[in-house]
């Protein structure tokens, strides 16, 4: 947009400032040194500042927001002649507050074809934020978030088997957030009070498993001038997580049927039994079931660990959290590193949306870490995603590259899964049936 003012119709006169007051998004203009020379009623009410103190000041001084260094609309477009559409950011109130906001710029050219400065309207997203908020909180179990029905049924689930303080084991695949569940049990269970102990059973090296969970005696093992406490001793009080418990060897795995049996323990190089006091937690990303066939696992822990048993589905089958996790990914990851990305693009999303992801949300979390790291703009595109993510997802299927032909297809898969039920599917959405029927009209979904 280029804005040619007349000499009886400048932002700054009198007839021209009623309008822009009448207006609900704020407006200001700045001349070529980048002072204001108007500023409309919206922009007090957003900024904090009166308009007597903002114009003839600098609109740096007036926003206080590290955008103005480096993203600063107002240069762009001076810079490009090209108006700068909807950029996301955040400004320092004149009370002290961070303010989220979508500002937009364009130059001003006087009747001689000259540049003679710019106009910047502001919108304030704060609301926009807090119902995100609201939205997100209804997809959320403490850190878990999700709006995947299966998801929600596990989370009604956990208050009450953090509850009973006994064993509980999670299945699912590799990077599907089982510590967080475990670590969701803790908080809420009896233990809470105590440590929460993690141990990676397939990251220890098997000879060396044992002496770690228990610890050993002095003398015990070559080289042991003293005695060492073990992951068990650890975790007294609290609560011990077994990750990948089925790594375990078969003799490991009769000491810990002893601990849940008796809840004692013997050291290594020990003969005198230690109380645990410890809850076990468990996890595995491997079939249990054909490894006790198999002999591979021992039938009587088994069902000592399946007392209550949690199944966390892979990502692939939860597609309507990928959008919820990119959101929270990409709000958390900005706050981190003081990057001023607001987003994905519809044709990244698309390709989000599309990838299977075998390493589920370790692995998307990752992907946007990478992207934080190349992306430049404001927004992740295609080209900032890592390599193995595009060309899996250009392998599978023609998958959408837009916006509209991801949530065309969101939209679908959630419908499929629920059987059609507009009610379900709007439940696990977030919105409501009329704002589905909506969608479903506009994108011709029977």
């Amino acid at each position: 947009m280029i804005i040619r003012p007349g000499k009886e119709n400048r932002p700054a006169d009198s007839l021209n400032g009623v309008i822009l007051d009448c207006v609900a998004d704020g407006v200001f203009t700045v001349g070529p040194d980048f002072r204001i020379t108007s500023f409309n009623r919206a922009a007090e009410k957003i900024t904090g500042v009166d308009r007597d103190s903002a114009i003839g000041a600098r609109c740096s001084d007036v926003f206080k927001t590290a955008a103005c260094e480096q993203r600063c609309a107002l240069k762009e477009a001076l810079r490009t002649a090209r108006p700068v559409v909807n950029r996301a950011m955040r400004i320092v109130g004149a009370d002290g507050s961070e303010r989220p906001i979508s500002v937009s710029a364009s130059t001003l050219v006087g009747e001689d074809g000259e540049i003679i400065g710019c106009v910047e309207t502001l919108r304030d997203l704060s609301l926009v934020q807090e119902l995100r908020r609201e939205l997100r909180g209804r997809n959320a179990f403490r850190d878990i978030i999700s709006g995947n029905r299966a998801m929600h049924a596990l989370f009604s689930l956990l208050p009450e088997a953090a509850r009973s303080g006994g064993t509980v084991l999670l299945s699912g695949p590799g990077g599907s957030g089982k510590e967080l569940f475990a670590r969701s049990i803790h908080d809420l269970g009896p233990h809470r009070d105590g440590p929460f102990v993690p141990v990676s059973c397939n990251a220890v090296p098997e000879a060396l498993l044992a002496s770690d969970l228990f610890g050993y005696t002095r003398g015990a093992v070559p080289g042991a001038m003293s005695q060492r406490v073990g992951r068990m001793a650890a975790a007294a009080g609290g609560t011990l997580f077994l990750d990948e418990v089925a790594a375990l060897s078969l003799t490991v795995q009769a000491d810990l049927i002893r601990i849940l049996d008796d809840d004692t323990y013997e050291p290594f190089g020990s003969h005198a039994p230690v109380p645990a006091g410890v809850r076990i937690i468990a996890a595995t990303s491997r079939d249990l079931d054909s490894l006790v066939a198999e002999g591979g696992f021992r039938e009587d822990l088994f069902y000592r660990l399946t007392a209550i048993r949690l199944r966390i589905p892979p990502l692939k089958d939860r597609l309507e959290d990928i959008p919820l996790l990119t959101e929270h990914f990409v709000s958390r990851l900005g706050r981190l590193r003081g990057k001023g990305i607001v987003g994905l693009t519809g044709d990244a999303l698309g390709l989000l949306m599309d990838y299977d992801w075998p390493g589920n949300v370790r692995e998307l979390l990752h992907a946007i870490e990478y992207a934080f790291v190349v992306c430049s703009g404001d927004l992740i595109g295609p080209k900032d995603l890592p390599a193995g993510v595009r060309d899996g997802a250009g392998a599978t299927a023609p998958g959408p590259r837009t916006l509209e032909e991801a949530e065309a297809k969101f939209i679908r898969e959630i419908l499929a899964r629920h059987d059609g039920s507009r009610t379900m599917t709007s439940r696990a959405l977030g919105i409501h049936k009329t704002t589905l029927w909506r969608k479903m009209r506009r994108h011709g979904i029977e």
